[in-house]
């Protein structure tokens, strides 16, 4: 059920009012998607018993987030499983995200004790960042093991993230092009591996996927924006105006260089009819749509971030 299958008609007479939260009826529809997509419970209580099982095997757990989504592509039962192992909070994909958002939620990942790191998982360089931020986490200990005469060389870890975070990129790299497996360890859930980064390092190799909880309907907006769900899962008009809202808002100079014409005055409805006409797709806004949330994706926007530490502290996140 998207905007060009329903005609025009129907977007003016609904008058959305996402900015100021103020169309009842536009949330109650999100929610009823939101109850309608439960996001396979049953995958997520298998991979949330696989961490639980192979926790007690590492030495510290790498928590795998979408730099766009430091919050919405986290599990919020995350804390509970992983307990007082150390963590190690890998921003992925940092080339998209904008920079200064990034330090500030790094700043506030930190002030709760957990260590971070920026990263494009696709460069060279990550296999020497992520190492040296394991040793940074782990020097303590491994102090302490030396104090004890025990001399630990290699660090084991778990990668846990969501789908589309860049998990298997990362691993590829950690890993090298050619996956060196260590072999099974004793009390590891059967068909498991390690996979050995280099002598300092050793992962894991467990599904670990956990998905977020979809209580607030924004975080599959923004899921759906980023590309981290499937496009058939939300209607495209809704991701399309939640999109535009947050650009008007967030970042208006990129609409207005993207999108020649555009009238940042108008509401979001009324930007994608006027802006489907400009463009030539006549009544197809079916085509705005997909043009606007690839545009988005590829960075024809420039980098942005679709979580606000600010709104966390305020309470409005």
């Amino acid at each position: 059920d998207v905007l060009g299958s329903r005609g025009l008609g129907d977007v003016y007479k609904r008058q959305i009012q996402y900015q100021t939260q103020a169309n009842k009826a536009y949330y109650e529809r999100i929610n009823i998607l939101m109850v309608t997509i439960q996001w396979f419970p049953g995958h997520m209580s298998k991979a949330r018993r696989q961490v639980q099982e192979n926790i007690k095997h590492v030495d510290f757990v790498t928590i795998l987030v979408d730099a766009r989504l430091p919050l919405s592509s986290q599990n919020p039962m995350l804390t509970k499983i992983v307990g007082d192992k150390p963590k190690l909070m890998i921003l992925n994909k940092a080339d998209l995200a904008d920079s200064n958002r990034t330090k500030e939620w790094r700043r506030y990942f930190e002030s709760q004790g957990i260590k971070t790191l920026a990263v494009n998982s696709k460069e060279q360089a990550t296999v020497k960042l992520v190492t040296e931020a394991a040793k940074s986490l782990m020097a303590d200990k491994l102090t302490k093991l030396r104090e004890r005469g025990i001399q630990k060389e290699t660090l084991r870890t778990m990668i846990i993230g969501i789908p589309n975070a860049g998990k298997s990129t990362l691993m590829n790299r950690l890993a090298g092009k050619k996956i060196a497996v260590v072999g099974n360890k004793p009390g590891v859930t059967k068909g498991q591996q390690w996979l050995k980064s280099n002598k300092d390092l050793e992962i894991l190799d467990t599904p670990g996927i956990l998905w977020p909880k979809f209580e607030d309907e924004v975080v599959g907006l923004k899921l759906a924006l980023t590309g981290a769900i499937k496009d058939q899962l939300l209607p495209m008009d809704e991701v399309t105006i939640f999109g535009l809202n947050f650009f008007k808002e967030h970042y208006p100079e990129r609409l207005i260089e993207r999108y020649k014409g555009i009238d940042l005055e108008e509401e979001a409805p009324e930007i994608i009819i006027a802006m489907t006409q400009k463009l030539g797709f006549r009544d197809d806004y079916d085509r705005f749509y997909a043009l606007f949330v690839k545009d988005v994706r590829e960075g024809k926007l420039g980098r942005y971030t679709l979580d606000i530490v600010e709104e966390v502290e305020n309470g409005d996140c």
